[in-house]
């Protein structure tokens, strides 16, 4: 049986600390420009199959992808999209001043990716949830 396809997790990592460094820059220098490097290494990454962030670290890594710990590739494109969702939230309400909603979005993509790194995924945990809602309503369906 063939396996998924998946990404190692320092690849992963890596991009979790671009986008956490990223916004850091923008928070702590109030160049908003900052957000856009991790929004479009995240856009190609949906769009055309290549992060570039995690293109370029691939380069670093010593040992063959298969030897580390991987997550798989439909949920981190998955964990990817929520990124961008609020990396362009966040970029758009700088852009127009809503500071305070810039403010939450970025916080929310910042706070995600160190979570992560931690060792919890938020997006697993939606994709799970959202999973078990679509299944109980299906069941529902199906009851009537």
């Amino acid at each position: 049986m063939k396996q998924p396809p998946t990404i190692p997790y320092p690849l992963i990592r890596t991009n979790q600390w671009f986008i956490i460094i990223s916004v850091a820059l923008a928070w702590t220098t109030g160049a908003y420009a900052w957000l856009l490097p991790p929004l479009m290494a995240g856009l190609c990454g949906l769009l055309f199959g290549v992060n570039p962030v995690m293109r370029l670290a691939r380069q670093f890594l010593r040992k063959p992808l298969s030897e580390y710990a991987a997550e798989d590739r439909i949920q981190q494109q998955f964990n990817q999209c929520i990124a961008v969702i609020c990396l362009a939230i966040g970029l758009a309400a700088y852009a127009t001043h809503w500071t305070i909603v810039a403010y939450v979005f970025t916080a929310i993509v910042a706070l995600a990716a160190f979570v992560a790194i931690q060792g919890f995924c938020v997006g697993c945990f939606i994709r799970y949830q959202w999973g078990q809602y679509r299944y109980k309503r299906a069941q529902r369906s199906r009851e009537v």
